[in-house]
């Protein structure tokens, strides 16, 4: 009994850790983050040799997948977010994220109920009325947020203008996780590659056999602190002569280069996989912004602004980006990538890379965003 308590509570504050995030629908993580709080609380009863009946737990186990789901689904179809927005011409471009109530206010007072919270640019200038208004609400328990906060919770982006503390913290993201993760991930890396090196081996034995070509494709791109490395993937087009021409580091959709192999490779992801290496080295981690083509990085940092600050981290060989947007090479496509590895900068957390993990497994199945 004890032991079910524990991990129904363990599964419960995981699902609620990765529903902070946007975009998460929280009956998806049911099944995955219950499984584990129930491992875990069989691994502490097999540990210490504890007495259990295997059948209470796995009836507790049934019981908890069902009343969660059903839970979540009917929180998902019943409860939607409602907030009051105090009107002005940066508030406005909120009025395009879906799946959410706005209450455009015409006069300092609420009216239909209490909502989840006021939004309102606070660095507007307001009337004497509007910012006495807000006050109040505060004052009542509703939450403030200022309009770019809300924005970045519900699409998972980091808008652009300039960098600043109130848009990205202190700049740094936490040193101590830094070096943590990085040490989780060389472990990891060991872990895995016994069981991945006889994949290569059969992977390797496709390519030649698919085309003409070497098995691993090798490229200079731009990393962690700005310094450039080699990249390790299995080779997934047609060979071609070298070039510096820029439109060659660009993958565009069904791309004729793209061998029949490579493919297969591109959706299930697998052609990233050597890229373990990388982790081994150093040079990369699991999860991270993807790391650009050195002349695509070059070309981008001329294009777009402060493009430079995604070098703060380690690039991975999954990210916020890829399981949010999927590949894109265009400039215009760049901004909005960009906006996701901001995000991803400003939330460097163990949580957000558990749900990136979580994600990428999803991607792996449905293929989403390959080129």
């Amino acid at each position: 009994m004890i032991a079910t308590i524990f991990a129904v509570l363990l599964g419960y504050y995981l699902v609620r850790r990765l529903t902070r995030y946007p975009g998460v629908a929280a009956i998806s993580y049911v099944l995955p983050t219950f499984t584990v709080a129930y491992g875990v609380a069989l691994i502490v009863i097999l540990f210490f040799r504890i007495d259990y009946s295997r059948f209470f737990l796995l009836i507790s186990f049934l019981n908890a997948q069902i009343w969660f789901h059903f839970v979540f689904m009917i929180g998902t179809r019943v409860v939607k977010p409602s907030f009051a927005v105090v009107p002005s011409a940066k508030t406005h471009q909120l009025s395009n994220i879906p799946f959410v109530r706005w209450n455009w206010l015409k006069t300092p007072a609420l009216d239909g109920g209490m909502p989840n919270g006021l939004v309102a640019d606070l660095r507007a200038d307001l009337s004497d009325e509007w910012e006495a208004f807000i006050a109040e609400t505060a004052i009542q328990g509703v939450p403030v947020y200022h309009y770019k906060q809300i924005g970045e919770t519900l699409t998972g982006k980091v808008e652009i203008e300039h960098l600043s503390e109130n848009t990205l913290g202190s700049l740094l993201p936490s040193f101590v996780y830094l070096r943590l993760k990085q040490s989780l991930d060389i472990a990891l890396a060991i872990l895995a590659l016994p069981f991945l090196l006889p994949l290569f081996a059969v992977v390797a034995i496709a390519i030649r056999r698919d085309s003409q070509g070497p098995v691993f494709f090798r490229q200079e791109r731009m990393g962690y602190q700005g310094r450039i490395f080699r990249v390790w993937k299995f080779r997934t087009m047609e060979c071609e002569p070298s070039t510096s021409e820029r439109s060659t580091f660009i993958t565009e959709d069904d791309d004729p280069r793209i061998t029949r192999v490579g493919r297969f490779l591109r959706r299930t992801r697998i052609d990233e996989l050597p890229q373990i290496f990388n982790i081994l080295r150093g040079e990369m981690s699991w999860i991270g912004p993807r790391p650009e083509a050195a002349p695509l990085s070059v070309w981008y940092e001329t294009e777009l602004p402060f493009y430079r600050y995604r070098h703060i981290v380690r690039p991975g060989i999954t990210g916020w980006a890829q399981v949010n947007q999927g590949h894109v090479a265009q400039v215009s496509d760049v901004r909005g990538k960009l906006h996701y590895d901001f995000y991803y900068i400003k939330n460097f957390s163990v949580w957000l890379d558990i749900l990136i993990a979580l994600r990428t497994i999803t991607i792996v199945v449905t293929g989403f965003g390959a080129r």
